[in-house]
């Protein structure tokens, strides 16, 4: 028996979860918020319905993943450090250079850094996650899991864009496609629920969570997915705006008197999608509170449901029908009235879900309707589940 240790490390967070392997039996897992800032919070879930929680300052990743992994020792969580074996860190981009996770070396670390451009909000952060544990666990296997690495796969259609070949060639401008370490699980885990190898089936999955993405799986292979050169475009997200003209960018930046593109490039990423249009909040949520009063609430959520429609629709047609549609993470898992809303709009292609099995949250579900020919399933994600097994992997070879 061993334990790995799955992380997602973030700009100001670092969350984790620590496995005993090859059980898959979770035996701890929280999140350190507000690194390098005032009042971080410390919070760790364990045992049967036990929590740790405590306010401190924490003053940058290391010391998040010392305080981290000192608290493992006095919750009894672990006897020694040395009972930790491997560590499997969530990548979200890995460029052309990588298709498949692998053990983290000098070289390997100096080639995520040179992807920082493809993801400007996770990958500093992904490094600097990976770096501290380095420092303070050197010794054992460390492995970088990647978003990307699941759209390898794409063709040569579906993942280039219609601009001069030699921006390809000379800067690798392309689809790249993130959350595969998601549509990887899940795909699976919707096989599993059909029946049938994962290889013989068409699935279209659809990611909602704060970010949002699609993907069109063939044959157990990402096929297209929504999300592009970087996650800011595809589908309507929390924060993020989705496919926006590029030349309606460059009208507001003159109007705004913005001289800089990586201004408008945060406002894409930051202050777009959800709550850009409604004005209220970028939580789903939030915003179908208050859509019955305010207009643009309702108007954002439409618009959100359209999107999901578009794509689905035309991943449809793309793929030549499918044998299943899947929703899956924090959206897609927990709104009963979102699932029943796509289905509908989907009618057209024999797609509907039943109601009394739509009326769950976070479980594994077939939720169509009876004379459904497409079926519709819910998939609750497990993307550390897929880390860990693949640091197993390679500890194993």
């Amino acid at each position: 028996m061993s334990k790995i240790i799955a992380v997602n490390a973030g700009s100001s967070t670092l969350k984790f979860k620590l496995y005993e392997m090859p059980e898959e039996n979770v035996l701890a897992e929280g999140v350190i918020e507000r690194i390098a800032l005032p009042a971080s919070h410390v919070e760790i879930k364990y045992g049967d319905g036990k929590k740790y929680e405590k306010t401190t300052d924490v003053k940058n990743h290391e010391q998040a993943i010392q305080i981290l992994l000192d608290q493992l020792l006095d919750l009894d969580i672990i006897k020694e450090y040395s009972e930790i074996n491997g560590v499997g860190h969530r990548v979200v981009a890995g460029g052309e250079y990588f298709d498949k996770s692998v053990v983290i070396t000098p070289d390997v670390l100096k080639k995520i850094e040179s992807l920082t451009e493809l993801a400007p909000l996770h990958e500093p952060a992904n490094v600097l996650g990976i770096k501290a544990f380095k420092k303070v666990l050197p010794d054992i296997i460390s492995v970088a899991v990647f978003d990307t690495a699941f759209h390898a796969t794409l063709p040569e259609k579906n993942f280039l864009y219609s601009l001069p070949y030699e921006y390809y060639e000379k800067y690798s401008a392309r689809k790249y496609g993130f959350h595969g370490i998601s549509y990887r699980y899940v795909s699976q885990r919707a096989a599993e629920l059909l029946g049938k190898p994962a290889e013989d089936l068409k699935m279209i999955i659809m990611h909602l969570g704060a970010g949002a993405s699609i993907c069109a799986v063939k044959n157990g292979k990402s096929f297209d997915t929504s999300m592009g050169f970087t996650p800011v475009t595809g589908i309507t997200m929390a924060t993020r705006s989705g496919d926006v003209d590029p030349s309606l960018l460059a009208y507001v930046m003159e109007k705004e008197g913005m001289t800089d593109i990586n201004e408008m490039i945060k406002v894409l990423n930051t202050k777009s999608g959800l709550l850009g249009i409604s004005g209220v909040s970028a939580d789903m949520r939030e915003v179908e509170a208050a859509q019955a009063t305010n207009p643009r609430a309702k108007v954002a959520r439409e618009i959100y449901v359209n999107r999901i429609i578009r794509y689905v629709g035309a991943y449809l047609a793309e793929m030549g029908g499918a044998d299943a549609i899947v929703f899956t993470a924090g959206v897609g898992e927990n709104s009963i009235t979102i699932r029943k809303e796509v289905a509908e709009g989907l009618n057209y292609f024999g797609i509907g879900v039943d109601n009394e099995k739509n009326d769950v949250r976070g479980v594994v579900r077939d939720i169509s309707a009876k004379d459904s020919k497409i079926k519709t399933l819910l998939v609750p994600t497990d993307e550390e589940l897929m880390i860990v097994r693949d640091v197993q992997t390679l500890a194993n070879k």
